[in-house]
């Protein structure tokens, strides 16, 4: 049988989450609670009857205000691939959404992504950087440390709502659903109220109505095997060896099968998946005949099973007055302290 795709209820809580409808409103006092409960909650660390803790070295959230996927894990790559070109050592922590392995554990390429968390293994794979992840993104970050002393700056990928952390930077990222119909969970897709105060905003898409840098999400020209060789797209979409099958199980799949198209390859059939899909019944003889064709973040899951599968990257592209501000915050969080 292939894997189910995303629930029904699901897209019809999506779709509700677009507009003030019907279920929107039957919600609405749901999100009231919501709304008392993370004030409370936010309440007792204002007041320090929870305590946030601090770590050796700054700290920068990337994160969403909004539920689902926003092409965070783009941006958090993207700027750490940015800091190591600067000279800069980082590290990244995650609490691993979906991972198997509880604790706070070490991301390597010896682990299997269904350990320790799709997303922190994707990013390792591409920059290289220490990654751990645990469920208080504090002990990962002290684990980090621990282990790579030399570390100058930590990314959080996610993590806004995570208050037991410090953070010295804060960055939002949103996709082209921007807030969606303002409400809070679960009428609406807002994670904490709207507006609140953050450090940088990077927004893609026309939708959102707030200011903020407008980046680009697209697709690398080349698609990766598991050996980390490159094949181009354009190889693909002339010269196909086989049907090509697209997969995603990301929070918008049908996103990246339109990128694919409009890189010109043509697309025997789709599948699109849970977002975070851990593949443990994907069974890859239904799909003999076909080139399985995904993202990266699948990518480290699927290829054990099925490893001629390629992925293809997802990019998300700053423009030069985004990189400027945040290069100015950033070196200022490093300048060296001035001696009194």
């Amino acid at each position: 049988m292939p894997p189910s795709p995303t629930p029904a209820w699901q897209q019809t809580l999506l779709r509700a989450w677009t507009q003030r409808g019907l279920l929107a409103w039957a919600l609405w006092p749901l999100s009231l609670l919501y709304r008392l409960l993370i004030g409370l909650r936010a309440a007792l660390f204002h007041t320090g009857l929870l305590a946030t803790r601090r770590v050796a070295v700054p700290v920068v959230i990337v994160g969403n205000v909004v539920a689902g996927g926003a092409g965070k894990t783009p941006v958090v790559i993207a700027l750490v691939e940015h800091l190591q070109r600067r000279g800069f050592r980082v590290g990244v922590i995650s609490r691993g959404y979906g991972r198997s392995q509880a604790g706070c554990q070490e991301v390597t390429q010896q682990r299997a992504a269904q350990e320790v968390g799709d997303e922190p293994a994707l990013i390792h794979r591409r920059t290289g950087a220490p990654v751990f992840v645990a469920e208080e993104r504090v002990h990962a970050a002290q684990a980090l440390l621990a282990r790579h002393p030399q570390t100058q700056l930590i990314l959080s990928d996610d993590g806004l709502q995570h208050l037991g952390l410090h953070r010295d930077l804060e960055i939002g990222v949103f996709d082209e659903r921007g807030v969606g119909n303002g409400f809070l969970l679960p009428a609406g897709p807002l994670r904490e109220p709207w507006p609140r105060r953050l450090d940088l905003v990077l927004r893609s898409g026309t939708a959102p109505t707030f200011d903020g840098f407008r980046i680009r999400r697209t697709l690398a020209d080349h698609a990766v095997t598991q050996d980390g060789s490159q094949i181009p797209l354009r190889e693909l979409a002339s010269q196909p060896t086989a049907p090509l099958l697209a997969l995603a199980a990301i929070a918008q799949p049908e996103v990246f099968f339109a990128m694919l198209r409009q890189q010109g390859l043509t697309l025997q059939s789709t599948l699109a998946l849970p977002d975070h899909y851990d593949f443990k019944s994907f069974l890859t003889n239904e799909y003999k005949g076909y080139r399985l064709i995904c993202t990266e973040k699948d990518a480290v899951k699927l290829w054990p099973l099925c490893p001629d599968a390629l992925a293809v990257p997802l990019m998300a592209v700053l423009p030069d007055e985004a990189w400027q501000a945040f290069d100015s915050r950033i070196e200022t969080l490093l300048a060296p302290a001035t001696p009194p």
